[in-house]
């Protein structure tokens, strides 16, 4: 029938026009939608001339770059190369992001706004920045296209007005704004405004715009359907799974009357993959090209109406720089525009490599002062050479409530409740409150006038106790340990430190700290009375210091490194203690510790380590000496982690250290880990030159990681040849 349709068509129509119009339908259908590049690679590889694309959700991704001018090759390498978890989930890297932004990454599992004393769900679980970007720099060619119609291929998509439910045509605007409006899926990205619109998943309301394409004229109307049937319960594991479900109710049954009305309709056999099978794009790419194949016949008698002719395609990504003459911002009421070009790193009247603008707006991201940063490229007379406009979205919610949870074998298991608000008392501060729950209760607070690339003014307070059996030696003199015969004191620790600081950042990841601290630190034991009392108080003193610090931190990721250079540098100079410590005197500590990570395989990564300290000045102090042992992160204090040794169990007040891990991700975010160090602790070790003998202390630790949502879930087995024992290590989510 169709060819008889197609003949009818051709014999009724003037011989300058005996060619009939072709156009392509591109259906929603997330991961399933790869299957379009399937088909269009064949298209193209047959000659076939398409006259206008229509598409929605992932098919409004793939028919606008097909429509922008790409191969279904090029679309094929390109969506091959996208790594779909950073992409869907907003991942920024980790050099995108302030001090400030990483520890909220790298410390919260749940952030929930909090506004009129409720607790607000986010819109989205991504903003759809990353996709945004992507999508930018693809279509940086055709950026000066305003209607859509004028493309190489003509293009529209649908999306839903989410206010009444009712479909709205793009045709005309922002190509990369109209796209990921069309592909906003409910709860999966927030909503996309364009002009007075608020815009979800044209999915919603339709997901196969085969009418709206024969509006336009076409005469055969290729139509690729990536739709499900309906799923049973047990196919159903994830929430866009179930969001598609809902949709499908109504999408299943207008599909029985729109695949009547498409002359060439493809339907390829993906039941076994979901929305979310992105990492088995090859074999959903190949479903789409079988089942083309099938419709060859009929694709041929179409080629045998239109002229011969060689379809010219995009087979390469943009070029790497451009030049920007102007910077437009709109939006912006709290943030100044100074602020924004110095995250973006933008002055204009300039050549930008497009990676370091995309580096620029993550930046921006990562403050999370911002729902949306929509940008378009406005073409000038001369090639490469545009116009920036920029609309923002300033985010409304100001405070925000945290969660997350740790547990590992000093502080056993914590709750971590945190309260951020930003704009607290000035338009650039942040106050972020960390309550921690659990066997050991402590707080985190922090205060931050952040001035960037300026003096930022900080406040910090942070109260830590634990109980734990340490050294003696950290306590105790030669004479005392002799006379009480202990190695090893069971004591409770408390420590509260209060900071005041001035800090100014010479990169976002190089940062210089000067300020005074304050810190009381109490030590008391059951295991020792005295005078009949209950406990023995070792410590109880107020210390009065002033500080210096210097960090630089380039690693990729804070757990597992696979490239990046780490160097943290402390002095403390100790200046006043309360009457408590009755020999007190002044005295300084400096210590550094440095971090070189690369990949050797594309698995394995080595992560090369050093470290040391010394105190110099009066040495009667002995409670702020070095103590290695253990595995953990942000410990306090000179308490450093060592492989092969209980913590705190080693001490001295110099020591040095070296050290050497390697991970292999044996599995994606599963990783196999092997550590080493080595170490010479002691007191006056740098004076006597001990420290440049062969290591006194010797641990080796393998273990295996999960790097999940939660954070990091690790065990380790370690084992030093000089106690001739293991110790075990384990622990669950992010340090705080």
């Amino acid at each position: 029938m169709f060819l008889v349709t197609l003949f009818a068509k051709a014999q009724n129509t003037p011989k300058d026009n005996q060619k009939p119009k072709v156009g392509v339908v591109l259906s929603g259908g997330g991961a399933k939608g790869l299957a379009h590049i399937g088909v269009l690679k064949v298209l193209d590889s047959l000659g076939v001339k398409v006259d206008y694309v229509a598409g929605t959700s992932m098919g409004a991704v793939i028919g606008s770059l097909y429509a922008s001018g790409y191969s279904g090759n090029a679309l094929d390498s390109i969506f091959n190369s996208i790594d779909f978890d950073k992409i869907i989930n907003d991942d920024l890297p980790r050099a995108s992001k302030a001090f400030y932004e990483r520890n909220n990454s790298e410390r919260y599992v749940i952030t929930l706004p909090f506004d009129g004393l409720k607790v607000k769900l986010p819109s989205a679980i991504s903003k759809g920045q990353n996709t945004y970007n992507l999508l930018a720099k693809l279509m940086l060619h055709v950026s000066a296209v305003k209607k859509f119609k004028d493309l190489p291929i003509p293009f529209f998509c649908i999306a839903t007005n989410i206010e009444n439910g009712k479909q709205v045509q793009l045709e005309q605007g922002n190509l990369t704004q109209a796209v990921m409006a069309s592909s906003a899926l409910p709860s999966l990205f927030q909503p996309v405004q364009i002009g007075d619109d608020i815009l979800i998943d044209g999915g919603v309301v339709n997901n196969y715009p085969v009418d709206e394409l024969r509006a336009k004229g076409m005469d055969v109307i290729i139509g690729i359907d990536v739709q499900d049937e309906l799923r049973d319960r047990y196919k159903l594991g994830s929430a866009p799974e179930v969001l598609i479900q809902i949709n499908n109710f109504r999408t299943i049954k207008a599909m029985e009357i729109k695949s009547t009305k498409t002359d060439i309709y493809v339907h390829p056999d993906i039941d076994d993959f979901t929305v979310v099978s992105f990492d088995q794009g090859n074999a959903i790419i190949s479903n789409g090209k079988k089942a083309i194949l099938e419709k060859l016949e009929d694709l041929q008698n179409i080629i045998n109406t239109q002229p011969k002719q060689t379809v010219k395609r995009i087979n390469k990504t943009p070029r790497d720089s451009i030049y920007i003459r102007s910077i437009s911002i709109e939006g912006n009421n709290n943030y100044t525009r100074s602020y924004i070009l110095g995250k973006l790193k933008l002055k204009g009247a300039e050549t930008v490599a497009y990676s370091d603008f995309i580096k620029g707006v993550n930046s921006l991201v990562a403050t999370n002062n911002f729902d949306a940063f929509h940008y378009q490229f406005v073409p000038l007379a001369l090639d490469n050479e545009f116009d920036v406009v920029a609309r923002l979205k300033e985010t409304k919610n100001t405070t925000f409530i945290k969660l997350g949870g740790h547990y590992d074998d000093l502080y056993k298991s914590a709750a971590l409740v945190n309260f951020t608000k930003k704009r607290f008392l000035f338009k650039d501060d942040v106050a972020s409150l960390d309550i921690v729950l659990g066997d050991n209760v402590r707080y985190n607070f922090d205060y931050l006038i952040d001035k960037g690339f300026y003096w930022s003014v900080g406040l910090r307070s942070r109260y830590n106790q634990f109980r734990k059996g340490i050294s003696a030696q950290l306590l105790l003199d030669d004479m005392q340990i002799e006379g009480l015969g202990l190695n090893q004191v069971d004591v409770l620790l408390q420590d509260q430190t209060n900071q005041f600081y001035l800090e100014t950042l010479f990169r976002k990841d190089f940062a210089l700290a000067l300020g005074v601290e304050h810190k009381r630190l109490e030590i008391k034991s059951e295991t020792i009375t005295d005078n009949n009392e209950d406990q023995f108080i070792f410590e109880r003193t107020d210390y009065v210091s002033a500080f210096g610090n210097l960090r630089l931190d380039t690693y990729d990721n804070r757990y597992f490194p696979k490239k990046g250079v780490y160097f943290n540098g402390d002095v403390h100079m100790y200046l006043f203690a309360s009457r408590f410590n009755t020999d007190f005197d002044t005295f300084s500590i400096a210590k550094a510790d440095v971090g070189y990570a690369f990949s050797i395989l594309p698995k394995v990564s080595l992560n090369l380590q050093g470290a040391g300290g010394f105190k110099f000045g009066n040495q009667s102090t002995t409670t702020l000496d070095f103590a290695l042992g253990g595995y953990g992160n942000n410990l306090i204090n000179n308490f450093i982690p060592f492989y092969g040794y209980d913590f705190i169990e080693l001490t001295g007040n110099n020591f040095i250290k070296a050290g050497v891990s390697m991970d292999y991700e044996v599995f994606k975010k599963n990783h196999i880990t092997f550590d080493a160090n080595w170490a010479n602790v002691e007191d006056n070790i740098f004076r006597t030159g001990e420290w440049f003998s062969l290591p006194d202390h010797r641990g080796y630790a393998l273990g295996y990681a999960v790097d999940g949502f939660f954070g990091p879930i690790q065990i380790k087995y370690s084992y030093s040849p000089e106690r001739k024992t293991g110790e075990w290590y384990f622990n669950v989510g992010f340090w705080f």
